[in-house]
């Protein structure tokens, strides 16, 4: 059914200049407009049979650039044709099975409906006075990932983040600041950085996350402070070398203030030796962070969750909900073991939370939060999940996915037309198509990756090892099966036999 047809229609019109305000005099309008929205939503997954459209950067620029913003439309019906036309016809579709390239899952329904919520009543979780029992549920959720750790939930604390990436910058920031507190009584927040700071030092994998080296530049450390330890045949941290490069690193007069270690490397979906990473933190008195944006699936897992052991020993962990518990972006954490460091983020502000208020009485989340101090209530969209769903199946979800890739790593080494390039501990698999006839393989699967994201037909990632192109599947969808795959690959090795000719 064409999106004109199905959309905007039922709208009533609301006379004034307020009618567009959410209150309950304004209800049905309001009603009547998620409802005709909800239509083009199941047109979205109706009429969408491919992960993406196509076209092409330059198409859809001109199409958006042509939009006069200054001049208003005449009604829901126009509006979301408009978004159709723009948005909704070539978004990028991750519930489909074809998309196996970057860590986006599909989403769950009751998330969803708690989206609902979220956006409509609107609450900040900044203050008590602005979420009342959000601020509780957001509590009570924080408890129960520490738990999930390996924390002790009255001891540890945390907060909802924007994302891996913030999640990340507070942990590096702790690292700091505590070290500093700790080691020169030196308090970087009201004094600035230490003389010494030049020559902190941040031990990662060279496989670790890109926001490592961002947040470094952030803190005023610069990059030069992120020492990138090589992998072993695994792509995951050497602890030989990690303990070389430490030592390394004191011999040259530096400064060793923590480990980063990384639960599911974004490329290899890899998980670093975390109890021996946690005895070398421990033997060298230094901050332990585990980014584990990407592996925080496997703390349900009864199957899988051996990968993590060490997470509990670690100071902080970062954790995507958005990433591998089926949530709708943004629905990220900061988790602390220890809730006493993180007094060294607070800030006092007359309006919110000033220096005489009991946090006890009335608590104030802006305490835990590094960046934000707006901040939506993302936290009740995993209440909804686990209410709903229960830890059970969103683990199922997770076990079926870590299955799906083995099978398919299997299905790849057993076929002669592909390379695969190390197995993974969780759904990501780095492989390449091969010709014996065709010299340039970094040509051959930039052409077949071409090929397939401007047909839409399959969207797969790509990565480079040492310099070589490989192609990448990255397994976030349940529904995804073996023979769905087959199918992705034969097509890969379709476009791949096109090669030469088709140039």
């Amino acid at each position: 059914m064409p999106a004109g047809d199905i959309l905007g229609a039922s709208l009533p019109h609301i006379s004034g200049n307020f009618g567009n305000i959410f209150h309950s005099d304004n209800y049905d309008h309001y009603r009547s407009a998620v409802n005709d929205t909800l239509e083009l939503v199941g047109t979205f997954l109706h009429r969408n049979d491919k992960p993406f459209s196509g076209i092409e950067a330059k198409e859809m620029k001109g199409m958006v650039q042509q939009i006069d913003l200054n001049q208003k439309l005449s009604s829901y019906q126009e509006l979301l044709q408009e978004v159709d036309t723009i948005y909704v016809k070539h978004a990028t579709a991750f519930h489909l099975p074809q998309y196996v390239a970057h860590l986006n899952c599909p989403v769950v329904i009751p998330a969803l409906a708690g989206e609902i919520l979220v956006s409509a009543i609107n609450s900040s979780q900044d203050t008590y006075d602005q979420s009342a029992g959000g601020t509780f549920m957001e509590r009570k959720l924080i408890d129960w990932t520490a738990e999930q750790i390996g924390y002790n939930a009255e001891t540890s604390d945390g907060v909802f983040t924007a994302g891996g990436s913030q999640s990340n910058l507070m942990g590096l920031v702790m690292m700091r600041d505590c070290f500093s507190q700790k080691r020169y009584n030196h308090n970087i927040k009201l004094d600035g950085l230490p003389q010494e700071a030049g020559r902190f030092r941040i031990f990662v994998s060279d496989k670790s996350h890109f926001s490592n080296l961002k947040n470094a530049s952030i803190m005023g450390l610069g990059e030069k402070s992120i020492v990138k330890v090589p992998t072993d045949e695994r792509f995951c941290m050497d602890i030989t070398l990690l303990k070389k490069y430490i030592k390394r690193e004191e011999q040259l007069g530096n400064i060793p203030i923590g480990i980063v270690a990384t639960a599911g490397t974004t490329d290899f979906g890899n998980v670093d030796p975390l109890e021996d990473i946690a005895n070398i933190a421990e033997q060298y008195n230094i901050w332990m962070h585990v980014d584990a944006a990407y592996g925080c699936a496997l703390l349900l897992s009864e199957k899988y969750r051996y990968l993590l052991n060490g997470i509990e020993r670690a100071d902080s962990v970062t954790i995507d909900y958005h990433k591998s518990f089926f949530q709708p972006i943004s629905s990220s954490a900061f988790i602390v073991k220890d809730k006493r460091e993180l007094r060294i983020l607070k800030h006092h502000a007359d309006y919110l939370n000033p220096v005489e208020m009991d946090e006890e009485e009335i608590p104030a989340q802006i305490n835990k939060s590094i960046i934000q101090s707006t901040r939506r209530f993302d936290a009740l969209k995993l209440w909804f999940t686990l209410r709903m769903m229960g830890k059970e199946q969103l683990s199922e979800y997770t076990d079926t996915v870590i299955d799906l890739t083995k099978d398919v790593a299997s299905m790849i080494e057993e076929n002669p037309d592909f390379e695969l390039l190390s197995d993974t501990d969780l759904s990501v698999l780095v492989f390449r198509y091969i010709r014996t006839d065709i010299e340039d393989l970094n040509a051959l699967n930039q052409y077949i990756k071409m090929k397939l994201f401007y047909s839409g037909e399959i969207l797969v990632a790509s990565t480079k090892v040492d310099g070589d192109f490989y192609l990448k599947f990255t397994f976030l969808n349940p529904i995804t099966t073996t023979e769905d795959v087959h199918q992705i690959l034969n097509t890969i090795k379709s476009h791949g036999e096109d090669f030469g000719t088709a140039n």
